[in-house]
C-alpha cells in the first residue's frame, strides 16, 4: 500500500449531533448555493432535490475544492450524493472517456444502488457508470471486463471482483482522480482489508481520496492514516439513530413474536413499508411463511444472499414500488441500500452487535421522515439490549406484551401436530398417564421464530383444549415518554 501520510492532520473539524431540529436550524443551504454546474443543478432539481443534508453541506464544498475527506456519518444521511455530485461536477467541468472515478463498496446491492443513482444525477451530463460485482452466476463478466478495459468514467465495485480483475486481468487506472470508499467499517468487517490493499496498489498516489464510514473504530483510523492526505474530517452523530425514530422494545417469550407482529400490523393498517430484519437467513423462509398464512402471499417477500442477484433486484424494485408491503431481510439490507417511505422496522432478534442495530434502525425516518423501530427481546438477550442502550446514549422504551387473539394459536397447531415432532409425542404419553403436563420447547432453532401452540390436556375425560400458554415477561419501567405514545 502506498502511504500518502503517516498521520492525519484535520485542517478542519466539522461536527454537528444529527438532531432534527439542531440541524434544520444550521444546515439548510440549498444546492444552488454549493457552486455546481448548471447541469448538475437540472438533474438535482428533476430528482426533486431541493436543500441539502448536514453531510451533503459539509462534505460537498470540501470535496469540489479537492480536499481528501473523513466522515464519519450514520446510514440514511444523504452520502451518496456528496460524493457523487462532486465527480460528476469535475466530469462535466473536464470530460474525459477514460476512468477518472472509483468507488468502492462492500456489497452488490450496495453497488447496483449507487450506480442507478449516478445514472439519475448523470440525465443531463455526459458521463458514463458501470457496476462491478460478482456472487451472480448469470452475471455477463464480459461487460464489466470492457467497462474496465475501455474506460467507464465512474466505476463502482466490490472489493474481490475489482481485485480480482486486477491480478488475473492486469487492469489499471492510470487517469484517476478520485478514489471512493464507501461504508468502510462495514468492508473491513467482511474481511476486505487486504483486498483494499490491493487495490490501493493499482492506482495512482496523485488523487483525491474521500472516505465514509459509520463508525471509526482503530482498523479503520489505521487505514484512513495511510491513505488520506490532509483530509477535512466530518463527524455527523456518530452511531445514533435519527431523533425521528421512535424506538420501542417487547420483552418477550419467542412464542410470541409472529402474534406480536400480526397484532401490530392489526393496529396500523396505514404501515405500507415495513422491514423484518433476522439475524440468520435460515429463518427468512420461516418468518415470511408464518405470516403468509394470515396475510397474502404477495404482501410478504424474503430477501438473503442465497438469491441470484437479478433475483434480490426484482425483490427490492417490488418493496420500493410498495407491490410488496412487508420484506424479511438479513443484515445484508441494514448498511446503505436506500429505500424511502419506510415506516416500521422490525428486529425479530436483538442484534448481538449494538451497531448492527443503528444501520437496522436507519432504514426507517430517512431524509427527515418519521418512522418506528420495534425490537423483541428474549430473556437472554437482555444483555444485548443494554449494550444497545449504552452505544446510543439512551433507554428504549419498552412496550408491554398485548393479548393476542385465539387465531394467532389455532394457526399453527395444525402444522406443528402434522410433523409428529418430540414435543407432540410426550404430550400424548402424558395424556395417557392421566396427569397435566405443560411444556415448554427450548429449541430455539425451530421454534423460536414461529408462534407455537401448547395445549393443555384434561387427565380425567382424556380431552384436549388449546390454549395459549404465553408466559407474562418482565416488562421493565416504561420510558417516561411512554403514556403519550399509548400501544403500537
Amino acid at each position: 500500500m502506498h502511504a500518502k501520510h503517516a498521520n492525519i492532520t484535520t485542517a478542519t473539524t466539522l461536527s454537528c449531533p444529527y438532531n432534527e431540529y439542531v440541524c434544520k436550524k444550521i444546515f439548510r443551504m440549498t444546492f444552488d448555493e454549493l457552486q455546481i454546474e448548471d447541469q448538475l443543478l437540472e438533474a438535482i432539481s428533476y430528482m426533486r432535490y431541493e436543500k441539502a443534508s448536514p453531510i451533503q453541506e459539509l462534505a460537498i464544498p470540501a470535496a469540489l475544492a479537492g480536499k481528501d475527506i473523513l466522515a464519519c456519518a450514520q446510514t440514511g444521511t444523504g452520502k451518496t450524493a456528496s460524493y457523487v455530485i462532486p465527480i460528476l461536477n469535475d466530469l462535466i467541468k473536464k470530460p474525459s472517456s477514460k476512468t477518472t472515478s472509483l468507488i468502492l463498496v462492500p456489497t452488490r446491492e450496495l453497488a447496483v444502488q449507487i450506480h442507478q443513482e449516478i445514472q439519475g444525477f448523470s440525465y443531463f451530463a455526459n458521463a458514463s457508470s458501470k457496476a462491478v460485482y460478482g456472487g451472480d452466476k448469470n452475471l455477463d463478466i464480459s461487460a464489466q471486463r470492457q467497462a474496465l478495459r475501455e474506460g467507464t468514467n465512474i466505476i463502482v465495485a466490490t472489493p474481490g471482483r475489482l481485485k480480482q480483475f486486477i491480478s488475473q486481468e492486469d487492469v489499471t487506472f492510470p487517469d484517476l482522480r478520485h478514489f471512493i470508499l464507501d461504508e468502510a467499517d462495514r468492508m473491513l468487517d467482511m474481511g476486505f482489508y487486504e483486498d483494499v490493499c490491493r487495490i490501493l496498489c493499482a492506482i495512482p498516489d496523485k488523487r483525491q481520496t474521500l472516505m465514509f464510514s459509520a463508525t471509526m473504530p482503530p482498523n479503520i483510523s489505521k487505514l484512513a492514516k495511510s491513505i488520506l492526505d490532509h483530509p477535512e474530517r466530518i463527524t455527523l452523530s456518530l452511531s445514533k439513530p435519527a431523533e425521528n425514530v421512535r424506538q420501542m422494545v417487547y420483552v418477550v417469550h419467542p412464542t410470541q413474536k409472529i402474534g406480536i407482529i400480526h397484532h401490530i400490523l392489526e393496529s396500523n393498517p396505514d404501515f405500507d413499508s415495513i422491514i423484518i430484519f433476522s439475524s440468520t437467513k435460515r429463518f427468512i423462509s420461516k418468518i415470511v411463511s408464518s405470516l403468509q398464512r394470515k396475510l397474502d402471499k404477495g404482501q410478504v417477500e424474503g430477501i438473503s444472499s442465497d438469491f441470484e442477484q437479478k433475483e434480490r433486484e426484482q425483490v427490492l424494485m417490488r418493496f420500493r414500488a410498495k407491490q410488496t408491503k412487508i420484506l424479511v431481510a438479513t443484515d445484508v439490507l441494514s448498511r446503505g441500500i436506500d429505500i424511502k417511505g419506510v415506516n416500521l422496522v422490525i428486529n425479530f432478534d436483538t442484534p448481538t452487535d449494538a451497531e448492527d442495530y443503528v444501520h437496522r434502525v436507519g432504514r426507517t425516518a430517512r431524509a427527515d421522515a418519521k418512522g418506528v423501530a420495534v425490537t423483541f427481546v428474549c430473556d437472554s438477550e437482555l444483555y444485548k439490549l443494554t449494550k444497545i442502550e449504552k452505544l446510543i446514549e439512551r433507554e428504549i422504551e419498552k412496550i408491554p406484551v398485548p393479548e393476542l387473539p385465539k387465531e394467532h394459536v389455532h394457526e399453527t397447531r395444525d402444522r406443528n401436530d402434522r410433523r409428529g415432532n418430540d414435543h407432540n409425542r410426550n404430550r400424548n404419553r402424558d395424556r395417557e398417564h392421566g396427569r397435566e403436563h405443560h411444556r415448554e420447547h427450548d429449541n430455539n432453532e425451530a421454534v423460536a421464530q414461529q408462534a407455537v401452540t401448547h395445549e393443555h390436556h384434561d387427565g380425567h375425560e382424556g380431552r384436549k383444549h388449546p390454549k395459549q400458554l404465553i408466559r407474562k415477561p418482565k416488562i421493565s419501567p416504561p420510558h417516561p415518554d411512554a403514556s403519550n405514545h399509548g400501544d403500537i
